[in-house]
């Protein structure tokens, strides 16, 4: 077999690596993604969970990424209903709040305002709110609006102290899922996807790239394409080798951030954006129905990115947060999980992690004009899908024939319906398919929207979907995840194509491992006979 070639090689599995894949093949490149572990096993899947434009980032001036991102919370909302979905964010204003240290830079202006150093007042809040609310052109999302905690549902869990608060939009997107369905619709649009394949490094021959690729089996495989993406979050300075290493002298800094999962706080389905002393902010948000999700840190990282783990000093950071507000106190006997992941931010430089910017910059270099390199620094989740777009413009010159933009008006695979038919696609769901509960069939159109009707075709009881694992979870779904999501290990089904990792007892995830370990010998096998060469005999 010869060596393949393609126009693009994406280097990483995360959302800016697949949302560039995506954004590529639909504009009629060949396009190779490679990933040395799972989709989305890092970074991708440890964030906040969150579309949002920032609010925070306003302390910082950072209004070209603030807009940025507001615009696109609405575009991925279309994209995407049944992963993402709109909240109404509550915001407490605390009583005299002032923070010990305010390196913002609306807090070097402040500090100028005689009794306003360090201050964050509710009247002050709130013009930070209307700026938010027009920054970025809302349509579809509600304004902001100020509450009385007194009488309002969500003053009921916080201490007494806060009388006055905000309510504010952001949207809710799962995070891991939308890597794997940006991945899907890549591959749709023609990609070719691997993971479990690890990058070795590349050299430039003959006005293209050369790819030397590790396979999980051991096997190596050279491959060329006419540019690459560096995409590998974390990692990109690693990838920066050789050939590649040349011109590029911008750092990255890896913040650490890590979050809590608690049974849940409160009774209403209203999170909160709770503002802390040191001039950090934390969110309390209701999470897979009977918990709540608390984070998240800002912690410089040393070491391995892919070893990444809650530190006692976070855990008691985030309680301690966390008891500032509510009621009904937590400790850490009350934490049920938690997850750390490493942001590659790049390094502009900040005094704090906190402060380090999450706007992303692209770097592009060449070798007369031929065999293009691109590396992406930095970036938030919720602005991939631009990011992708940008790295598409920085790609023009090499690829003149290269397709318009157009990621932003075709649905993500299973999102084929309008933002407001979610509960009426889950209504359907559940009268086509009678054995579901309520909570079953939307756990299924939170994951795959339209998709769900595929998995379940045919199925007239709970029985026909074959073993089941545990919660609402059965072969059928599993075999759909191996064979079309790129699964291969329990982790990837409990933790990052699902949340049953919190549901699943170790008995039976232990039972799911075997199933998939089964199913993975199965199709090694069928794989190594056909790779044999056995040929089928047809006679008469």
């Amino acid at each position: 077999m010869g060596e393949k070639s393609f126009d693009l090689l994406v280097i990483g599995g995360g959302i800016n690596g697949c949302g560039v894949a995506r954004d590529a093949a639909g504009r009629g490149l060949s396009v190779l993604l490679v990933e040395k572990d799972d989709l989305a096993q890092a970074t991708s899947s440890a964030s906040t969970k969150l579309f949002h434009g920032g609010l925070r980032y306003l302390e910082h001036f950072h209004f070209r990424m603030v807009r940025e991102a507001l615009q696109e919370r609405e575009t991925l909302l279309r994209m995407m209903p049944h992963i993402s979905w709109p909240m109404r964010f509550v915001l407490p204003v605390t009583p005299g709040l002032r923070y010990a240290q305010d390196n913002s830079s609306l807090g070097r202006v402040l500090a100028y305002i005689p009794g306003l150093a360090g201050r964050r007042p509710g009247w002050l809040t709130r013009i930070g709110l209307f700026v938010y609310d027009h920054l970025g052109g809302r349509k579809i999302l509600p304004a902001c609006r100020a509450l009385n905690l007194r009488d309002h549902p969500a003053g009921a869990p916080l201490q007494d102290r806060f009388v006055k608060g905000f309510e504010y939009s952001d949207c809710w997107v799962e995070d891991s899922r939308l890597v794997v369905l940006n991945a899907r619709s890549a591959q749709g649009h023609g990609a070719t996807i691997r993971t479990r394949t690890g990058f070795e490094g590349a050299r430039r021959e003959g006005g293209v790239w050369r790819a030397e690729l590790l396979h999980a089996d051991g096997t190596r495989e050279t491959v060329s394409a006419r540019a690459i993406v560096n995409a590998a979050g974390p990692w990109a300075r690693d990838v920066l080798t050789g050939d590649m290493q040349r011109g590029n002298r911008h750092g990255l800094r890896l913040v650490r951030g890590s979050h809590i999962i608690v049974r849940r706080l409160f009774d209403h389905d209203q999170p909160y954006f709770l503002q802390l002393e040191d001039g950090r902010i934390i969110f309390a948000i209701p999470y897979e129905r009977d918990f709540t999700l608390i984070g998240t840190t800002d912690v410089d990282h040393e070491g391995d990115a892919g070893a990444a783990v809650c530190s006692d000093a976070e855990r008691n950071y985030l309680i301690a947060a966390t008891n500032r507000f509510f009621k009904s106190g937590i400790s850490k006997d009350d934490i049920v999980a938690t997850f750390s992941g490493v942001r590659p931010l790049y390094d502009d430089g900040a005094s704090s992690a906190s402060a380090a910017t999450r706007d992303y910059v692209l770097t592009c270099e060449d070798e007369q004009g031929a065999a293009a390199l691109v590396n992406v620094f930095g970036g938030k989740i919720t602005t991939y899908r631009r990011l992708a777009e940008h790295v598409m413009d920085k790609l023009h010159p090499y690829f003149p024939d290269l397709g318009e933009s157009w990621s932003g008006g075709e649905p993500l695979p299973g999102g084929d319906f309008d933002i407001g038919d979610r509960q009426e696609l889950v209504i359907r769901l559940q009268r086509t398919f009678g054995f579901l509960t309520a909570e079953w069939a939307t756990r299924l159109v939170t994951a795959y929207g339209t998709d769900a009707f595929t998995i379940l075709e045919g199925a007239t009881s709970r029985e026909d979907l074959g073993r089941h694992f545990g919660g609402t979870l059965h072969a059928r779904e599993v075999d759909w995840l191996l064979t079309r999501e790129w699964a291969s290990s329990v982790d990837d089904i409990l933790w990052r194509r699902s949340k049953l990792g919190l549901v699943l007892t170790p008995e039976e995830a232990s039972a799911l491992a075997a199933y998939v370990a089964n199913h993975l010998a199965d199709h090694l096998y069928s794989t190594r006979k056909a790779s044999a060469g056995d040929k089928v005999v047809v006679t008469g």
